[in-house]
């Protein structure tokens, strides 16, 4: 399974992500306690063992049948998934099931290995070396064996120091420090199953980094070279000789909606492969009878794009098999009625919802910290929880952190350290003074989110509300290609995006979000004392030094409000009571994260 260190993804409403798993089906799962709570329907679930990675399903074959899944409308983009403007959840979704990586996420955030693909293990903790060892037998689905090769690739698409003609980034990869972090890369021979990395310093979240990802063989060929060409040009660094690979790497998979490259441009490295694409409807994945591990339990996996509002009724009329709708109290309400047709899955999640001040220069907030707390104070946080989050999670509460969620032990201890709670009341006469002396009443905010979202809107309309009294102006500034390639969002066309971050516990995650120039750093944040913390706490292995900095890290953002927390997601899925081995996660990865195992009852 394949997941990325570099960032928490956007899970809900939004597009432009660091997303994560490619998950392999069957394999013993490790123990790890127990897993994230859950709760069902009427009906339950055939697996939900007590811990938190893949169940042992034993001997699989293949069953000839479809399920048919969405986790949201927003359309297939790409089988690379890894450049900033294909990143998204949504994406990985799919492309997960293709592509195979060394770990990934169980339900409650640990990391597990993926046995299919090989395993790896700590050989030095001075310099920190890990050994990774890929299977004899892992091939891509084209009979490429999958071999270092592959992890050079990985290495050199997040290498910034590889650059173009105009001296930027030769690879356009949504991860760009790997360069510096493991500056040698994977040694070992290019065609070997075996290959060392050695890290420049200590790197906690060193089990989730990327050391496989596309095929290094394709990438080669469209680039006019040979693997060992490509190898050798990655690793010294010539970059006049892998331009035009790096151009197909970065360009070359995307395609027009709806046209999927050709057959032997998209091998599969995961249990699934890409069968077809019918552009705003849905993707089309079947079993890769070339994959060496445990078999998809399912031949063939739908995923259907398709808007919240429609999931439960398309569930109830068997066009879909697993929803996952963003929460509400409609949605759940609408499943209960449902009874014995479907198993509901519920439970905390590392989701959360945020208002970003855009600090571009087009932005209303960009030079005023004043006018940001002008707005913080008329922010109705409070009754945005009451009113669309407590009735699907009596216990929720505002969120006042960014790294840490109100279920995890340190929460409070962070909180306590960051915050003081001066925006946890609104204050909209607080909010109007600061407005008048600043001569800015009348302040347009456009609020930017993917649309359509009944939650989000709902969330405008009441910022709107307090807001507006306070001297703004909020404008709904909703719009369906928000995060698209070359959208609002990217444009810097707003200036307060209202969207969620999804994590799955890794600790140095914050890092390309809020540090600057950061790949994920959408909003243009720079503060050099956030900068300096982050680079201390992602070079110590001392569980302290990650508190005391995530503390540090917290009260720098509050105290130059790059943003607001809002809330943290609850979960919700459901599934057909006849099919089996779904299973809530708290983790980005969403409800599709162990796919693979999915199949119909008899």
């Amino acid at each position: 399974m394949r997941v990325q260190r570099i960032s928490k993804a956007v899970a809900v409403g939004a597009a432009l992500a660091l997303a994560l798993t490619a998950c392999a089906p069957g394999g013993p799962a490790e123990p790890s306690g127990s897993a994230a709570p859950s709760a069902s329907g009427s009906g339950t679930n055939t697996v939900e063992p007590a811990n938190s990675g893949l169940a042992d399903l034993g001997d699989v074959t293949t069953k000839d049948d479809t399920i048919k899944v969405t986790v949201g409308a927003p359309d297939f983009i790409g089988y690379n998934s890894l450049t900033p403007q294909t990143y998204s959840t949504y994406n990985s979704a799919i492309t997960d099931r293709v592509l195979a990586g060394f770990s990934y996420f169980g339900t409650d955030g640990k990391i597990y290995q993926n046995k299919d693909l090989g395993s790896y293990e700590k050989v030095s903790d001075n310099p920190l070396t890990i050994k990774y060892t890929i299977a004899e037998n892992a091939k891509w689905s084209d009979g490429t064996p999958i071999t270092t090769a592959d992890a050079v690739l990985a290495w050199g698409t997040q290498n910034a120091n590889l650059k173009n003609a105009k001296k930027a980034p030769l690879f356009d990869s949504v991860s760009a420090d790997l360069g510096d972090t493991v500056p040698k890369g994977p040694e070992g021979a290019a065609d070997s199953k075996e290959f060392t990395v050695t890290f420049k310093n200590p790197d906690p979240d060193w089990q989730i980094q990327t050391w496989m990802t596309t095929p290094a063989h394709i990438v080669a060929k469209q680039g006019g070279l040979s693997t060992a060409d490509l190898v050798e040009g990655i690793r010294s660094g010539d970059a006049a000789k892998i331009t035009k690979a790096a151009e197909f790497w970065n360009t070359g998979w995307t395609t027009k909606p709806g046209q999927l490259p050709a057959a032997d441009l998209i091998p599969s490295s995961g249990p699934y492969k890409l069968k077809s694409w019918n552009a705003g409807e849905s993707v089309t994945l079947e079993a890769n009878d070339a994959y060496y591990g445990t078999p998809a339990a399912t031949k063939t996996l739908t995923f259907r794009f398709l808007a919240d509002d429609a999931m439960v009724q398309a569930l109830d009329n068997s066009e879909l098999n697993a929803i996952a709708p963003q929460p509400t109290i409609d949605t759940l309400a609408q499943l209960k009625k449902l009874g014995d047709k479907v198993n509901i899955q519920q439970g905390d999640t590392m989701t959360w919802e945020h208002l970003d001040f855009n600090f571009g220069e087009k932005a209303a907030f960009k030079d005023s910290l004043e006018l940001r707390e002008a707005f913080a104070k008329c922010v109705p946080r409070q009754e945005i929880v009451d009113n669309l989050i407590k009735p699907l999670n009596p216990e929720a509460q505002i969120l006042n952190a960014r790294e840490v969620f109100p279920f995890q032990e340190s929460y409070k201890d962070v909180v306590g350290a960051a915050y003081d709670g001066r925006f946890d009341t609104v204050d909209v006469e607080g909010a109007k003074k600061i407005l008048e002396e600043k001569n800015a009443v009348g302040t347009k905010v456009r609020i930017g989110y993917s649309a359509p979202n009944p939650r989000r809107a709902n969330q405008v309309a009441m910022i709107k509300s307090s807001c507006d009294a306070a001297g703004f102006e909020v404008v709904d500034a909703g719009d369906p290609k928000f995060f698209a390639p070359g959208g609002t969002q990217e444009r810097g066309d707003y200036d307060v995006a209202l969207f969620a971050w999804a994590g799955s516990g890794q600790i140095t995650s914050g890092q390309n979000i809020y540090g600057t120039g950061k790949p994920q750093n959408y909003t243009k944040f720079s503060n050099k004392e956030v900068d300096a913390a982050w680079t201390r706490l992602a070079t110590s292995m001392d569980p302290a030094v990650h508190l005391a900095e995530t503390k540090n890290i917290e009260k720098l953002l509050w105290d130059n409000l790059f943003g607001i927390p809002v809330f943290a997601h609850p979960g919700l899925s459901a599934s057909s009571a006849d099919v089996k081995n779904v299973r809530h996660t708290a983790t980005q990865s969403q409800i599709v994260w162990n796919a693979e195992q999915w199949v119909r009852a008899e």
